[in-house]
């Protein structure tokens, strides 16, 4: 089972980035390729093929590979509700609800799904580029570990470390992690890669070769930072708000605390005609927003208590004064409403919370989660929607009557008396390129004729491209075994 690992020296160092890079290079090359990551933690999740839930990063990589998403490219996807506790999803299906303390005894039983789900990609793939997630330098979490070394030594995958030299350190990071890890872990590591250099390469010659002289692991290249990274599909929050801001119509979407699901913003940030603003904890929304987006939330009546405490209900109430637009999609939509009620206890603490009542339906939480590709209608302009829905409660009340969309024979969503407010459980609506363009139009935004799609896969050419300039491709992908 051909297989390399890209771990790396902490989080957000890219590590998707270059396992994306990495599936196309290789694709190229004529080889069939899947990606594999055993564990993740994202609350941005795409819904499979196979009707269950990976993390967003593996369906991008996925689709540099080639291939529709699987439930078995990320076996394990954590979803974290609060601080202390996650939804733990495997093979696409949810388990169970933990928290993180109690992780740690459940870990050890994962692993034979995680090598199970590994072995069945393997059959059917020349190679698999798996991506770790975190670091193996936490080595108080090495007990049970199915996310790094504990998988790399369990399948007998070759590692590669991922240093991000864009934060500084980069040097301790890689020579610090070898120091820490045990001598077991670290023969499994064939050679590191430096990412995000800014700037001309070659004036980390004399670094590249103090680590590899103070490692004895062979480097495989300095990777210069990627400028077209924003147009990729974002599997973190905080890489939306850190994208170039467009000079056009402002449109706010509120930085919830368990935003989920938001790569719906990816194609709004890659039009030029939109001026995207993440609205920060803390910063009031824009008053010259036209349109104010509620995201998915993993924990609604958690989040409009948060919504609160930032002050956005009363900021929002005065946009609607204003003549202002609103979509709130998913927890969003159920924001909207008169009531939120999860008298189980679903997502948190059993009980109610009053809802920003701009829409007037109620939200009922029920231990059932809708996981779902779908085609759909929008209602008012009569164009195709393709999206997803994933979530759990069911929405009613009088606003339905004036449906967002047809989703086959029954009605989704709902809308204000006036239109400017609406409501819906479909994400990735954006990506349809008529829909996009017909929507933004209405806001006064001057659309371009743009293939969201298109412009992906032109990306992830151009990040294959970026690669093959920077790494020693053949002899990374000749560590495979």
């Amino acid at each position: 089972m051909p297989a390399v690992m890209i771990q790396g020296c902490g989080s957000n160092v890219g590590k998707s980035m270059l396992v994306a890079g990495l599936c196309r290079a290789a694709v190229r090359r004529g080889l069939s390729v899947a990606p594999f990551k055993p564990q993740n933690m994202s609350n941005n999740a795409a819904v499979t093929i196979d009707g269950g839930e990976i993390g967003r990063a593996q369906a991008l990589q996925a689709l540099a590979c080639g291939l529709e998403p699987m439930t078995d490219m990320n076996p394990v996807l954590l979803k974290p509700e609060s601080e202390v506790g996650s939804q733990v999803v495997v093979q696409g299906r949810r388990i169970a609800t933990v928290k993180a303390r109690d992780y740690a005894a459940l870990k050890p039983s994962l692993l034979a799904p995680v090598l199970a789900s590994f072995h069945r990609l393997a059959e059917g793939h020349d190679l698999i580029i798996v991506e770790g997630a975190g670091s193996p330098a936490e080595v108080n979490l090495r007990a049970g570990d199915i996310a790094n070394m504990g998988f790399a030594r369990a399948a007998g995958v070759p590692v590669i470390l991922t240093g991000d030299i864009d934060r500084g350190g980069v040097i301790a990071q890689i020579v610090g992690t070898q120091a820490v890890i045990d001598p077991d872990d670290a023969d499994m590591v064939a050679g590191f890669l430096i990412n995000k250099f800014r700037g001309d390469p070659r004036l980390f010659d004399e670094g590249y070769r103090m680590i590899e002289a103070r490692t004895g692991w062979r480097g495989f290249g300095v990777v210069p930072w990627f400028d077209r990274a924003h147009l990729l599909p974002a599997e973190d929050a905080q890489d939306i708000g850190s994208r170039p801001v467009g000079r056009g119509v402002t449109i706010a979407c509120l930085e919830l605390s368990r935003i989920a699901n938001f790569d719906d913003l990816d194609p709004l940030a890659a039009e030029p005609g939109v001026r995207l603003v993440m609205v920060r904890p803390g910063q009031p929304i824009p008053a010259e927003a036209q349109l104010v987006i509620l995201p998915g939330s993993k924990s609604t009546r958690g989040d409009l208590a948060f919504l609160r405490a930032q002050g956005w209900d009363i900021d929002l109430a005065a946009h609607v004064r204003r003549g202002g637009h609103v979509l709130g999609i998913c927890g969003g939509y159920q924001m909207l409403g008169q009531l939120v009620s999860d008298p189980d206890g679903v997502e948190g603490p059993a009980g109610q919370t009053a809802g920003l009542g701009h829409l007037d339906v109620t939200t009922m939480m029920t231990p059932d989660k809708r996981l779902a590709r779908v085609q759909a209608v929008h209602v008012q302009t009569g164009l195709a929607v393709e999206g997803y829905e994933i979530h759990i409660g069911r929405t009613s009340g009088p606003d339905c009557v004036r449906a967002f969309a047809r989703v086959e024979d029954r009605s989704e969503g709902a809308s204000s008396a006036d239109g400017r407010i609406v409501g819906s459980y479909l994400h990735g609506l954006f990506a349809s390129d008529e829909f996009r363009a017909a929507y933004l139009s209405r806001l006064g935004v001057a659309v371009t004729e743009r293939s969201h799609a298109a412009t992906v896969d032109a990306t992830l050419d151009a990040l294959a491209d970026h690669v093959e300039a920077h790494v020693d491709v053949c002899a990374l992908l000749a560590c495979a075994r």
